[in-house]
């Protein structure tokens, strides 16, 4: 007889819908199918909501709406329908924010909509940083990090984290176009990117030692990927070196999940964690897909995808 999981969960990112035309990305090379993506979501949503038994969750890892529809004043009405096609799901939807949300939107407004999954009881770091844990099962969590909490997406420009981001951010990258990477010794320097304040750090790190000492394993996700070998260099936190040095320093991390680079990635590494970059959804070609349902076990993860991402087994 087949071993049941413990619990399984959804994954999906970058979905970036507008109600636009087809257009391409920041570099003007990759097509993105700005309207398809709420129908490749609502397909998405209807596979999760027919998984027997249920799901207990899905992650959405960043990148519900495309910066387009700042330009356009499209925000409000492309976020609802977005949520509308999240809120057929029976489960709960765990978001992290990326770029595209703070195109559109100040943490303030988001802090305020659907897309805070926060918990009003979670205990979390100071100030607006929305990072927060939970344990779904047993000797489980998951820790939703904050990727933009250093940024200077989505900040009012007097704001003390907006001039120490800008000023780490120029210190870095010299160019006169901050989103551009070239000739940086740091490529992921760039206006796109964002990073972890050291406050988000130093509670990540206790977060860890509680898991650590209650013998837990954790799922660590946020919208920038962490290890250069899932990832291409550009596409990394600011400061990803910071990120997994806490991870490293515990025992109790398995896997870490983003988002952002939309060819997708993976690797494990050095001390057994598996980092799983999800492919986007936006440049995926309507007659595909690209979201995932992950089945957890006591000895290992299976990802089951559809369309672009491919299965996975994540020994631990």
């Amino acid at each position: 007889m087949e071993e049941a999981p413990l619990f399984s969960f959804g994954v999906i990112a970058d979905i970036q819908y507008a109600d636009a035309e087809d257009g391409y990305d920041f570099w003007g090379c990759r097509q993105r199918y700005y309207r398809h993506s709420l129908r490749l979501l609502r397909a998405a949503v209807e596979a999760w909501a027919a998984e027997q038994p249920p799901l207990a969750f899905v992650l959405q890892l960043g990148d519900t709406i495309d910066g387009v529809n700042a330009r356009h004043g499209a925000a409000e009405s492309a976020l609802e329908r977005v949520l509308a096609a999240l809120r057929r799901l029976p489960v709960p939807v765990h978001h992290a924010w990326g770029n595209h949300e703070l195109y559109n939107f100040g943490r303030e407004r988001l802090a305020c909509s659907g897309l805070n999954s926060r918990p009003s009881t979670a205990a979390g770091p100071a100030g607006d940083c929305q990072a927060y844990h939970f344990s779904p099962a047993p000797r489980f969590r998951f820790v939703v990090l904050d990727a933009y909490d250093l940024s200077v997406l989505g900040r009012d420009t007097a704001a003390p984290r907006y001039r120490e981001s800008l000023r780490l951010l120029k210190e870095k990258n010299p160019n006169e176009n901050l989103n551009s990477p070239a000739g940086l010794k740091e490529p992921q320097f760039v206006e796109f990117n964002g990073g972890f304040s050291q406050v988000q750090l130093d509670w990540f790190n206790e977060v860890l030692k509680f898991s650590d000492e209650n013998e837990e394993k954790v799922v660590v996700m946020g919208h920038l990927p962490i290890h250069p070998d899932s990832s291409d260099r550009v596409c990394l936190a600011w400061n990803y070196e910071d990120a997994l040095s806490v991870i490293h320093a515990h025992q109790c991390v398995v896997c870490f999940l983003a988002g952002h680079l939309h060819d997708g990635g993976y690797c494990l590494d050095s001390h057994g964690v598996h980092h799983l970059t999800l492919e986007g959804v936006i440049e995926t070609p309507p007659e595909s897909n690209a979201f995932g349902t992950i089945y957890v076990y006591d000895d290992k993860m299976i990802l089951k995808g559809r369309g672009r991402i491919s299965d996975r087994v994540m020994y631990y």
